[in-house]
């Protein structure tokens, strides 16, 4: 099966991530929580400040300088990490960078919507466009792509990051090569821990394992939808990686796992859990989680080692995507709550 990962290596990528980001300890964290935690900072990815994103660009954007684009498209919401990193990523590769924000996110003052992630992004020169609706993935694409033939018309060369299913997964290849870093370095965990949203970067991981022979469960904590739909959409997505990779698709239904034990009161909402696993972790191990994903996940673990699904004495891997900007858009909730 590690013949999958030749073919990984075959797609375009750009470079942006430079080297294995670092596996590392958390032992005051560990004796808190009864288990021996370990973090994968992807956090330190680097570039635009850093952050679980960055792998996936790196084949959205070798695609796009295949293709000799001058711009890249890509949507996400207000405080998306995603559109951020896009923003450094085409910096980087010196394309310009059209950031359509969706509203995702109901009842945001104008701290979210100028601070955080924003800022970054307007620093970087990226061009804001909006779209009203935070649940149309085919609507928001297909705004995109009108925008991008508007670009053509200009004579400008765009590529589009698609937000929806119905494309090529190129973002999760990023995460089977994440899991190759993982086992290079470490094959004894018990169990992994991820958090999961668009999906790419939880099947991403959970492909590069399974290629690789490990049967390491991954514990994919929702933070947009609820399990079952988020199990569809993980499976959805497999075939589909493996359509892109030209194999017969090789994750069964029960490698997927999914827990919306942190997901309420919904995306981009912060609740007592939340606040809480971000306050465990900065206190105990000086690291910063994000509101949205990584914050969510260590909750989500939490939960899990509170009742039981991951045992006492458990080595347990936590995948810190990054996110540390959003932070700043959400003072009041995290401070005040």
């Amino acid at each position: 099966m590690s013949a999958i990962l030749d073919r990984v290596a075959a797609f375009p990528r750009t470079g942006l991530v430079s080297g294995p980001t670092p596996l590392e300890p958390l032992p005051r964290l560990s004796e808190h929580l009864g288990v021996e935690l370990w973090i994968k900072r992807d956090d330190l990815t680097g570039l635009g400040g850093g952050g679980n994103k960055i792998r996936q660009l790196e084949f959205y954007l070798g695609a796009a300088q295949a293709d000799a684009a001058d711009t890249i498209l890509i949507t996400g919401a207000v405080q998306s990490n995603y559109v951020r990193c896009a923003a450094a990523a085409a910096a980087k590769c010196g394309m310009k960078a059209v950031l359509q924000l969706e509203e995702r996110v109901a009842g945001k003052g104008e701290n979210y919507r100028r601070s955080g992630n924003v800022l970054l992004a307007r620093l970087l020169g990226a061009e804001h466009i909006h779209y009203p609706v935070g649940e149309d993935e085919a609507g928001a694409d297909k705004a995109l792509r009108d925008h991008a033939d508007r670009l053509r018309q200009q004579g400008r060369r765009p590529y589009v990051i698609p937000l929806g299913l119905r494309n090529k997964p190129l973002g999760a290849l990023g995460y089977m090569r994440a899991a190759q870093e993982v086992l290079a370095e470490d094959t004894g965990f018990d169990a992994a821990v991820i958090p999961s949203g668009s999906g790419a970067t939880h099947v991403g991981f959970l492909a590069g394992l399974r290629a690789l022979g490990s049967g390491m469960p991954v514990h994919g904590i929702c933070v947009r939808r609820n399990a079952a739909a988020q199990s569809a959409r993980l499976q959805e997505l497999s075939d589909r990686l493996a359509a892109l990779l030209g194999v017969t698709p090789w994750l069964r239904a029960e490698d997927i796992r999914t827990h919306d034990n942190a997901l309420a009161p919904g995306y981009g909402q912060v609740s007592p859990g939340l606040r809480a696993a971000i306050h465990l972790m900065v206190r105990y191990e000086g690291l910063f989680l994000d509101p949205v994903y990584s914050g969510k996940c260590l909750a989500g673990l939490i939960d899990l080692i509170g009742r039981g699904e991951i045992a006492p004495g458990s080595r347990v891997l936590f995948i810190h995507t990054g996110g540390f900007p959003a932070l700043f858009a959400y003072q009041d909730e995290l401070l005040n709550g």
